[in-house]
């Protein structure tokens, strides 16, 4: 069985890492040859500003008393250059926005996870294309094109990354210093005669990363005085600095200004979603080559924005995110960065028509390169006869298009080859898009037979060893015949032939050679199917359906609930109606009244917003409160059953209470700390983590009672969550775990009432523990120490199934409960403020992890206790467990989607990787819970169980 689990893992590690290879490839190429404009640009160097963080609508909208909140910026829209919103594509963080911006292409998710600060994969970019180009900003953001770019002409500056501290006192610092930085490096460049020349050669960058106002953002929401005032600022200092450029070279007017932001923010303070509020970023440009604002009198726009900025009459103009790359590269005359995607926005520029014309046919050429390589990729590590190619844009096409634009421009028909050069863009979009998704449908295919090969398997393995249907068959395995295990390898080596005659990457080995094996374990337990088949055969055909509806309904149920989370509301009411239906009311009133007490309070935790609530203190103290109230009667109760409670003990739960106390104080202490803007007070920083340390290790030191060691859990684990918590959801895991305990209980009621006799199935077991009679009448008297296997005891029936299901769904609820972790913008950075305020993305990140995984735990640990009460082997109900995960798993995808908004797609890929995920996690808690439940650490090495 530790072998069928390991192999397990490895299989569900594989299903995981499918995904990767299917949809979270790089689209990147190399190859290319450098595309440049042959006529002179308009501008001799460029800056580029990006206010990290900043929304659209907060920089063009009017205050309160009607007045702008960056005039210099109102004014260049008013009276120097254009404008318009960039729109950006998910996920909206700070590298892959930087990345858009910089190098024209919008970077995979792989990318992202694999390099923070570099560059996982080789890509060109405009300040790679540059002569020099000289940065200041955030290390994470300005490490990674210097790092990316070839030669020695990137010059970057940056502090120290111990200064994006959220609980700072005033982070605008980190703005200032940007400018001041600058204006110290151009006066001294006066004085410098190497650094002098260089910086009035041609075809160079500056680039301003301004991290104040996103920092500002997570630290005080976008809403607040702090983030707007921040805008104040920037715009101060861009002013400032477009002033001194223009006096250090003369107001020669070669110089081309951008501003602009990599993401926006949701009103909570986060973004990583497609959220309007973040995929909608400002973009305003002006200086050589750029054109002077357009009045207008009218403009036709879906929002409303126009009017709410009373900038309805100056022409807006709306560009993607990767645009902006071809429009600086074309602006100061370097070769169109080589991955970029972008289609240049010819309407910004101030030049001639011919200029626009050539600009856009190098464009055009330039990402026809792109196609061109993809399509001779693909084809060499394809067979011939496999191969079909992208029949819009075949190669006959492409030079009809380049012909037709080369005649237009020397006909001087400058708008005929401007949207010739368009059309040929966008077909070659599209054929890069074909030739970059060729594999996934092959992929999809191989994935799949080995999901269903799978769960057929472990369902197999449950019906064979853990069920009464193959009573009737003798449980010696068969050998299988010559003949089949014959088919196989052939089938294996003509697959492995196939792959290797056509160069294919070594992971796609194992997606198509991994259904091979599997199909084969499950076929030659043939006989166990054809008994299954039989003993299916003598069920009421209506009782059968009536099963197979019931279980089809609960797994739409719960795939409905990744999209919708009040389905999980639905799901708890209808739990609450289950005491009603198996008449469990009648034997045991007040445990089922607890039930449906619970179900009802745990069903308004998915009704709450997920997103966008403000923090509120003192639904964290209230939620400390009634643990330790709670704490209170146990200890009360405990002292009051035992004839002599172990000093130990007592101990254990004051000093854990004390934990709780503790984690109340903390929270508030450091709330109000950063209120006043004095920072994360050091103490609590070290309580915090000693408090979250102590977590792992306290339950180990209580009795292996069943209750004792479950209260022990939820106190150790509460006062951590206390820390992690901003609001109403530092009371979920509480009525989470209180649903747990009332759930023990009513399996062992439901055990008893289906006429399961304990005293004929489990005397053997219960002599590890209690007697009989203290077990019929009392749950808590059990202990997490037998470590015997009773699947000798009893066999799996139907009701086991809803057993397995109920894990599965009450998982579900603690990951959606309080949140949507398949957006990334549901969390929330003021979750770990208690043990760090600097950023650090990772350590941020695995805190906000531990978070979502403490109600996880405290589910397992509950599941754990209802394998005992109900005599029922781990490994069987957790098998059923794995196999309702891998349904929902492979549901999803089918799910998945590679059409419609980024949004759409992230969301459905998401979805996907959540439940594999979860399946894989699950094997790893059970270990975890397993762990927590039964062992037990003794202080002095000497066991006290003959105490308890």
């Amino acid at each position: 069985m530790l072998l069928f689990f390991i192999l397990g893992l490895l299989v569900h590690f594989v299903f995981f890492g499918s995904i990767f290879d299917i949809y979270f490839t790089s689209p990147l190429v190399h190859g290319m040859t450098p595309q440049l404009t042959p006529l002179p640009p308009p501008a001799k160097r460029l800056v580029l500003f990006v206010a990290d963080g900043l929304r659209a609508d907060t920089l063009y909208e009017l205050d309160e008393n009607g007045n702008t909140r960056a005039p210099f910026i109102r004014n260049i829209i008013m009276h120097e250059g254009s404008w318009g919103i960039s729109h950006t594509r998910v996920p909206t963080e700070s590298r892959p926005g930087h990345v858009a911006l910089i190098a024209g292409f919008y970077e995979d998710v792989s990318a992202v996870a694999k390099g923070w600060k570099e560059n996982p994969v080789g890509f060109d970019s405009l300040i790679n294309e540059s002569r020099y180009t000289w940065s200041w900003g955030s290390p994470d953001i300005l490490t990674m094109f210097a790092k990316g770019a070839s030669g020695d002409h990137v010059y970057a500056y940056s502090y120290d990354a111990d200064n994006e501290d959220f609980g700072a006192q005033d982070v605008t610092k980190l703005d200032t210093w940007v400018f001041d930085n600058m204006k110290e490096f151009f006066h001294a460049a006066r004085n410098n005669q190497s650094l002098f020349s260089k910086l009035n050669e041609e075809k160079i960058v500056f680039f301003l990363h301004l991290l104040g106002i996103d920092t500002n953002g997570h630290a005080h929401r976008p809403t607040s005085r702090e983030y707007k005032d921040n805008i104040k600022v920037v715009d101060e200092g861009m002013k400032e600095i477009v002033s001194m450029l223009e006096d250090f070279y003369g107001n020669d007017g070669k110089t081309a200004f951008i501003f602009t932001s990599d993401h926006g923010m949701t009103d909570w303070g986060f973004h990583g979603a497609g959220h309007p509020s973040e995929t909608l970023t400002p973009f305003v440009t002006w200086g050589a080559g750029i054109k002077y604002p357009q009045r207008v009198s009218a403009q036709k726009f879906d929002d409303a924005f126009l009017k709410e900025w009373k900038l309805e009459n100056w022409k807006r103009q709306d560009i993607h995110q990767a645009d902006i790359a071809p429009l600086m590269a074309s602006l100061i005359g370097v070769p169109f960065p080589l991955n970029s995607v972008g289609i240049l926005p010819v309407d910004y520029l101030n030049n001639t028509d011919l200029f626009k014309a050539e600009s856009m046919f190098t464009n055009a050429v330039q990402i026809l390169e792109q196609f061109k390589v993809k399509m001779t990729q693909k084809k060499e590590a394809i067979l011939p006869f496999f191969f079909t190619p992208f029949k819009l844009l075949s190669e006959s096409k492409q030079l009809n298009i380049l012909r037709k634009a080369r005649s237009y421009i020397k006909q001087r028909k400058y708008d005929e080859a401007v949207s010739l050069c368009k059309e040929l863009i966008q077909l070659a979009l599209k054929g890069l898009s074909y030739y970059h998704t060729y594999d996934r449908f092959f992929l999809g295919i191989n994935v799949v037979l080995g999901f269903v090969g799978w769960t057929s398997y472990a369902s197999l393995l449950i019906i064979r060893s853990h069920s009464s249907f193959t009573r009737g068959v003798s449980k010696e395995v068969k050998k299988p015949s010559h003949l089949l295990s014959c088919s196989f390898i052939a089938v294996g080596v003509l697959v492995a032939f196939f792959l290797l005659i056509q160069d294919c990457p070594w992971t796609y080995y194992i997606y198509c050679l991994l259904p091979v094996p599997i199909w084969y374990a499950v076929l030659r337990e043939f006989q166990v199917i054809q008994d299954f088949v039989i003993s299916l055969l003598t069920f009421p055909p209506s009782q059968l359906a009536g099963y197979l509806f019931i279980f089809t309904l609960g797994i739409e149920v719960l795939v409905l609930s990744f999209f919708y989370r009040y389905m999980l509301t639905a799901g708890l009411i209808a739990f609450a109606c289950w005491p009603f239906i198996t008449q469990l009311w009648i034997r045991a009133k007040s445990i089922s009244l607890s039930w449906i007490f619970f179900s009802l309070l745990l069903a308004v935790f998915p009704l709450m917003p997920v997103v966008g609530r403000k923090p509120d203190i003192f639904l964290v103290i209230g939620a400390g409160s009634l643990v330790l109230l709670l704490s209170l009667c146990v200890l009360t109760s405990l002292i009051k059953r035992k004839d002599r409670f172990i000093n130990e003990e007592l101990l254990l739960h004051l000093f854990q209470m004390l934990s709780i106390a503790l984690s109340m104080y903390v929270v508030y202490s450091t709330h109000h700390s950063l209120l006043k803007k004095q920072g994360l007070p050091f103490l609590n920083q070290i309580i915090s983590w000693i408090i979250l340390a102590s977590s792992f290790v306290l339950p180990l030191l209580s009795p292996t009672s069943l209750f004792e060691r479950l209260f022990s859990i939820l106190l150790s684990w509460m006062s951590a969550y206390l820390l992690l918590s901003t609001g109403y959801e530092a009371l979920f895991p509480l009525v989470l775990s209180c649903l747990m305990f009332v759930w023990i209980q009513m399996e062992q009621e439901t055990l008893q009432q289906s006429g399961v006799s304990y005293r004929q199935k489990s005397q053997g077991y219960l002599c590890c523990h209690k007697s009989i009679h203290e077990f019929d009448h009392k749950v808590t008297s059990l202990q997490f120490t037998c470590n015997l296997d009773i699947t000798q005891f009893r066999h799996l029936y139907l009701e086991d199934i809803r057993r397995a299901f109920f894990l599965v769904f009450f998982l579900v609820t603690a990951f959606f409960g309080t949140g949507n972790i398949a957006s990334v913008n549901s969390f929330d950075l003021a979750s770990v403020y208690c043990f760090l305020t600097v950023f650090s993305p990772y350590m941020m990140g695995a805190l906000m992890m531990w978070k979502i995984l403490i109600p996880f735990v405290l589910v397992m640990c509950a599941f754990e206790a209802v394998q005992l009460t109900t005599q029922l082997s781990s490994k069987s109900l957790f098998l059923m467990v794995l196999i309702i995960s891998d349904i929902m798993a492979l549901h999803f995808f089918f799910l998945v989607k590679d059409y419609g908004s980024w949004l759409e797609i992230g969301t459905s890929i998401s979805h996907y990787v959540i439940v594999m995920s979860m399946t894989i996690v699950l094997m790893l808690l059970n270990g975890l819970a397993h762990l927590l439940t039964t062992k037990k650490l003794e202080l002095y090495g000497k066991s006290k169980s003959h105490l308890i």
